[in-house]
């Protein structure tokens, strides 16, 4: 799948990857490269792309409101305060992804964040967003890197404040999702935040 934008059902050009179920494309036209802030809902998006690593996106899609539950909607300052019961209870979730690592990197990035003085992890996380006009859109999905120089500093960044599991491709797809940058495809008519038609 390099090709371009392709025809949804409803006639609007979408990315190729948005197009395979309903729930992507839901995903695609509603969320996905849409601005996200706040600290507790980047550390959400951190947090499951981290669960997502290896896996694909729609596994976690699915499980997300499952995952909001087992996480208290991913507040910091109740994740940070989870006890090893906690642990084990996460562990045994069926309706969760139950990696010893990536859970145990939750919990201790919410402990590291909870010392962070509020909007701390979200003017980090955008200190890291590209000029846009630096960045020309995307024609085919092979135009769309997974990795750039920006994500790869901010995983660093993280990385020297004790934050768990980020790497350069995880921290490029959250900038992806957060909408730090545009990877729409230049005929999407998502890009720049567009609507769908209908």
């Amino acid at each position: 799948m390099s090709g371009g934008a392709l025809p949804a059902p409803d006639g609007g050009l979408r990315c190729p990857w948005g197009l395979s179920t309903e729930d992507y494309l839901a995903y695609h036209d509603t969320e996905w490269g849409r601005a996200v802030h706040g600290d507790d809902a980047l550390f959400e998006r951190l947090c499951l792309e981290a669960f997502q690593s290896g896996l694909s996106w729609l596994t976690i899609l699915r499980r997300r409101a499952t995952f909001r539950t087992a996480f208290e909607g991913f507040r910091i300052g109740a994740v940070a305060k989870f006890t090893d019961a906690d642990r084990e209870r996460l562990l045994a979730d069926p309706g969760i992804i139950r990696n010893k690592a990536k859970v145990d990197a939750t919990l201790a990035n919410a402990k590291v964040l909870a010392g962070w003085r509020a909007g701390e992890l979200d003017e980090l996380i955008w200190s890291y967003a590209p000029d846009p006009a630096g960045r020309p859109a995307p024609r085919t999905l092979s135009d769309v890197p997974a990795v750039t120089p920006e994500s790869t500093a901010l995983a660093k960044e993280l990385k020297k404040r004790s934050i768990r599991f980020v790497g350069p491709t995880t921290a490029h797809a959250l900038m992806q999702a957060c909408g730090l940058v545009d990877d729409h495809l230049a005929d999407c008519v998502a890009r720049g935040g567009g609507s769908a038609p209908g």
